[in-house]
């Protein structure tokens, strides 16, 4: 399927940005799409993330770790 660009400004620039990175203009094109998407949607894989979250969490406590901050019976720092 086509992909039309009626902007001619908008032509430019990604010309000008496949010229000066050796890139195709359909390959500058997905890589402004995938930063765009990454920003506005978070990483593709949430399940890397959970799985990096598992480790973390299987890490032990340790008893000798320092704690710089005094907590009350609430949780709250002091």
């Amino acid at each position: 399927m086509a992909l039309q660009i009626a902007n001619p400004v908008v032509v430019a620039k990604v010309e000008r940005l496949a010229r000066a990175t050796g890139l195709t203009k359909t390959a500058v094109v997905e890589r402004a799409i995938d930063g765009l998407a990454l920003q506005t949607q978070g990483p593709a894989d949430p399940g890397r993330m959970a799985a990096l979250l598992a480790q973390l969490d299987r890490v032990p406590e340790r008893e000798d770790a320092f704690d710089a901050l005094s907590w009350d019976a609430h949780g709250l720092p002091k």
